[in-house]
């Protein structure tokens, strides 16, 4: 076994609990393609850079502490609306606060990057048969490796140009992306998530909590998904309605556990509360009705190698990520806080009707994605990581300040090693596939 099989034997069975190549279903999700692997991976990548396999550019280390995504890649942005299910603002910004917490603000950007060079490789690769994707792209056509390195570069300068923006107060804190035009990659995706707000035509067949509840039922319940949905014994049920209570705005009506989500938390325990009036009969009712999801939350992945960097990181997993998700949104949900119970610590947040996720193919397949598509997603998702970021400290722009000043020389190492480590990835990539494969 080479050294750098072991330290992936050692990460991953330190995080998930199982040893890659045994049968866990994260790690078989994981061995779909390089694209996913590096999803399930973040630890990985910290450890990378910790032990300085990798690291990114000094400058970018000298910049002020900021509280980041953690886990950033394309497919941790998407629309929501603000204030969870409660709001009617829908705008697009990050949706994943997991493995939020206080660091370096290049370690998004190293990562979103990789993770554009990734996306690319994956629908090429599911459409020329490398990689079998659990639901197959159904388009025919890819963006091409001159696109994606467009969209690599148009990425960190959309980044800077933000925050140069704030700056020069064109725009402030309280600026969030939403209103794309018609030609944009995003549009469709937008007007989709419009559509699922409560109201919206869309709301009770598409919504959120259309696809997770029986609306036809009286009293409402969960739909029976085997996929999805496990019942709750009656003893749970009855500890978690009495525990969660206090934490939501309404009743709770019903209750299931919520199998299989997520990539890199998939073997993390969750539940599924169905939230609203006590008595459900109307239409107008039902649109007071939302999903609150209660998750067991573990510390995020940069802190096993990095907790000292900030004080702020001392908080418990779910407490941190409440704040992180409060501080670097302009609405946050009102749903949203943090329980010990079981001996653990357990993350409260609301389920919005109008989230809408960003696939592989949405951005990079087809007709628009073709025509600039990919570089328009990845200038939104700059856009919307700056702000993110700068939010973090609002008594001054120090941080904007340092990004500004950083040079295209460095900006230029910054893409050469998201090269490099997308190469790392899929190297990885295909030791856990051929180990996950022996298993089966």
């Amino acid at each position: 076994m080479s050294e750098r099989e072991q330290e992936l034997l050692e990460v991953m069975t330190r995080v998930d609990g199982v040893t890659p190549g045994t049968g866990l279903k994260k790690h078989t999700k994981m061995a779909t393609s390089p694209f996913v692997m590096l999803r399930g991976a973040s630890s990985v990548f910290y450890q990378d850079l910790a032990s300085l396999n990798y690291r990114l550019p000094d400058v970018l280390e000298s910049w002020p502490l900021t509280m980041v995504v953690g886990d950033c890649h394309v497919s941790n942005f998407g629309f929501f609306s603000e204030e969870g299910s409660h709001g009617d603002e829908v705008i697009f910004a990050p949706n994943d606060f997991d493995d939020a917490c206080v660091g370096y603000a290049g370690w998004d950007l190293l990562r979103y990057g990789v993770s554009l060079l990734l996306c690319a490789d994956h629908c090429q690769g599911a459409l020329e048969a490398r990689y079998q994707l659990l639901e197959p792209i159904d388009k025919s056509k890819v963006i091409d490796h001159d696109s994606t390195q467009r969209a690599l570069t148009a990425f960190w300068q959309s980044y800077r140009d933000t925050c140069q923006r704030l700056l020069d107060k064109e725009i402030d804190y309280r600026y969030v992306l939403q209103d794309f035009a018609g030609e944009h990659v995003l549009y469709k995706a937008e007007q989709k998530a419009r559509k699922r707000q409560a109201g919206g035509i869309d709301f009770s067949s598409k919504s959120s909590l259309a696809k997770a509840v029986d609306l036809d039922a009286r009293p409402l319940v969960f739909k029976e998904d085997a996929e999805k949905f496990k019942a709750v014994d009656g003893n749970t049920y009855r500890t978690i309605e009495k525990v969660f209570s206090p934490y939501v705005d309404d009743h709770i009506l019903d209750i299931v556990e919520r199998i299989g989500a997520g990539t890199g938390s998939v073997n993390m325990k969750r539940y599924y509360l169905l939230v609203g009036p006590e008595a459900v009969s109307t239409e107008e009712d039902i649109t007071l009705c939302h999903l609150v999801e209660v998750k067991k939350q573990r510390a995020a992945a940069a802190l096993f190698e990095y907790q000292d960097l900030s004080l702020m990181n001392l908080l418990s997993p779910a407490h941190l990520t409440v704040n992180c998700q409060r501080r670097m949104q302009r609405n946050p949900d009102l749903v949203l806080d943090d329980v010990n119970w079981r001996k653990a610590h357990w993350l409260v947040r609301s389920r919005h009707h109008a989230r809408v996720g960003i696939d592989p193919e949405d951005i990079a397949c087809g007709k628009r994605a073709l025509k600039g598509g990919y570089e328009e997603y990845a200038i939104a998702c700059g856009t919307s990581l700056a702000l993110a970021h700068s939010r973090f400290d609002r008594r001054s722009m120090r941080f904007e300040q340092a990004v500004v000043d950083t040079s295209d020389e460095v900006w230029s190492a910054l893409e050469a090693l998201q090269h490099d480590y997308a190469q790392q990835v899929n190297e990885d990539w295909q030791w856990l596939a051929q180990l996950e494969s022996s298993a089966s």
